[in-house]
């Protein structure tokens, strides 16, 4: 089972300065990354900076198609009014069969605000109670989803990285 976790910091440096922590927690074997980005949203701006990890962990399972539209529903909807979002309401509809329903979208919404920051981490296996301590000990707080095989699968089957042919 995949587990989406992400971390709110209270802090914009806060995603960032974890990196390091995550990176440790992988080579202790607490977690295992298939993919993650963060998301820093300084203070007096509209929308929040983001940016996919694919570096840690190599090229990602779901990629930035993935992300972009993960956060676009969460931080840009508001910014682009009712019938946007109306319209953007039946992605979000369908990202409901793969584990990442409304709810959560509204929580990281309403927590994920100016002077913070996020890191979104796609694992498996991980062993959450080993993992939730160094991380509080940053700050951070802990927003979660899991996803089944099945809801899983269906996400990799949406957002996987198809490698793209070199012309002749």
């Amino acid at each position: 089972m995949s587990t989406l976790t992400v971390w709110r910091f209270p802090t914009v440096e806060g995603a960032e300065n974890a990196l390091d922590l995550l990176r440790q927690l992988q080579k202790q074997q607490l977690i295992s990354i298939a993919d993650a980005a963060y998301v820093t949203w300084p203070e007096g701006r509209k929308k929040p900076k983001t940016k996919d990890l694919g570096a840690l962990t190599g090229a990602g399972a779901l990629g930035g198609a993935f992300w972009g539209l993960l956060f676009g529903l969460i931080f840009l909807v508001p910014l682009l009014g009712a019938a946007v979002g109306a319209a953007i309401g039946a992605v979000t509809g369908s990202l409901s069969h793969v584990g990442i329903d409304e709810g959560f979208i509204e929580t990281v919404r309403a927590q994920v605000t100016p002077g913070t920051s996020a890191l979104f981490v796609m694992s498996e296996g991980t062993v959450l109670d080993r993992v939730i301590e160094p991380f509080k000990e940053t700050g951070a707080a802990l927003l979660s989803t899991n996803l089944s095989d099945e809801e899983e699968a269906r996400l990799r089957g949406a957002f996987a990285e198809i490698p793209h042919p070199h012309p002749r």
